[in-house]
Parts: C-alpha cells; structure tokens; sequence
C-alpha cells in the first residue's frame, strides 16, 4: 500500500482494467473529446455527467485517489485564486458582506466553482490517461495522430520522442524533488517558516540543484541518443483497428461534447 500512495505523478500504474487495455490512439481522442466538453459545458447540469465519468473510470480501473489528490497539488493556489478572484467584491456590491466595502458575490463564487470544477476534472483525466498508459505506448499514439503532418515537413518523429522522453522523466523529476527536499530539510533549511515570499526563496536551495541535476541528465540523453544514432525517424509498424470497447468509448465521448454542447 504505501507504494501505491506514494506514486510519482504521471507514473504508469500497472493493472488489469478495461483502460489499460485499451488502444492509446483512443486515449488521446477521448481525452480531447471530453477536455472540449469540459470546456463546452456552460451549466453545471453538463459538468455533472463528466464528473460520474471520471470517479467512475478511477474506481474502476484502480487508481488510487491519492495519486489524482498528488496531480492536483500544483493546481491548488490556482484554484484558490480563482475562486477569490471570482467571488470577492471589494467595490460594495456584494451578496454577503464581510467587512467594510470587502464581501462575497454569490453568482461569482458559483462561477469561480464551475471553472474550480473544470480544472479538476481536467488534471484528473490527465492523471488518468498518464496511470493507464506507458509511455512508450503514448510515444507510438502521438506519432500515429501527427504522422500525416510529416507530408508538410514536420518533424514529427522529433516531436513524438521529445514527448516521450518528457513524460518518462515527470516521476523521476518528482521523486528527485522530494529528496532534494529532505536532503535541505536535514541540513536545516526551512520550508514552513515566513510569509510567502521568504518560503519561495527558501526553495532555492530545492530548486538551484534539481535544475543543474536536469541539465546533467539533458547533457548524458543527449550523447546516448547521438552515440545510438538517433536521427529523429520512429517507425510504425502497427495498424490501427478498433475493438469494441474502442468504439463505445469514442461514442461515449461524442456523447458527452454532445451533451454538454446542446445544454
């Protein structure tokens, strides 16, 4: 179990599920499907459906809830500043008022919810795709998705690898934080003390080595892949058919950008 919880972000999780089975090429077009519905759904009526969808792909595929509670980590202060953003009135004209001019727009604070929402259940499909999918596998989709952008000159093989090579790093990265972090912290840095701004600067002594570690890794990938070789062409050499559970999640998916569309 505390393997589990201790999963890197945007670490691949191995398990038996309807989605990991699934074509990677589907993946990515489901995922963009139902990013757009996120975004298309104007009421929250359309938000509602979504969000069954998501708790219902992370509880049947086995994807501990602590990993997608990790992804949204980052995305905290933001989603705090959007709902103040949205929901505090300092001009007078408030709903509920606090104290003095400063108090809450109700019909703001519901609109900083709704984008709060939206956000969430973007990372969470995010995380979801990342968990279920190896990165090799996500290499091999994108390059099928953009291969006909090859006639026009793009590199394409480039980009697929560069993708690749950044979402095989993400847990590392993380995992390398967080020692870097206790490393620091046992050395007497602090990291809880001050107000915003000398937090921040305390994260120098995090931020100063794991950028100079990144670019030493950059440095030694760099010259692996030119002593392998490596000219930027990958190969595809398999064809893409779609199995049942392939269809029903495309149509799903239309359904939902549909859905959220017409309401």
């Amino acid at each position: 179990m505390s393997g589990i919880r201790g999963l890197p972000l945007g670490a691949y999780l191995a398990r038996h599920s309807w989605l990991h089975g699934m074509d990677a090429r589907v993946k990515l077009a489901a995922l963009v499907l139902l990013s757009m519905a996120v975004f298309a759904a104007s009421d929250p009526l359309g938000l509602l459906p979504l969000g069954v969808v998501v708790l219902a792909c992370i509880v049947s595929c086995h994807v501990p809830m602590g990993s997608i509670v990790r992804a949204l980590r980052p995305t905290l202060l933001m989603l705090v500043f959007v709902l103040l953003a949205n929901g505090l009135v300092v001009d007078g004209s408030c709903e509920v008022q606090i104290m003095g001019p400063v108090g809450v727009n109700v019909t703001g604070l519901m609109r900083g919810a709704r984008a709060v929402v939206r956000i969430v259940l973007l990372v969470s499909l995010v995380s979801l795709v990342c968990a279920t999918t190896t990165v090799p596998q996500l290499s091999r989709a994108l390059l099928s998705v953009l291969r006909p952008l090859a006639q026009l000159g793009v590199p394409v093989g480039g980009i697929a690898i560069v993708v690749s090579v950044t979402l095989r790093f993400i847990p590392e990265i993380m995992e390398q934080f967080g020692r870097i972090t206790l490393a620091q912290r046992a050395r007497g840095a602090r990291f809880d003390r001050g107000g915003p701004l000398r937090r921040l600067g305390a994260y120098a002594a995090v931020m100063i080595p794991l950028v100079v570690s990144l670019l030493k890794r950059g440095d030694e990938l760099g010259r692996a892949m030119c002593d392998r070789g490596f000219t930027g062409e990958m190969s595809l050499v398999e064809r893409f058919r779609l199995s049942a559970r392939d269809r029903v999640a495309l149509v799903v998916s239309l359904g939902l950008l549909a859905f959220s569309v017409w309401l």
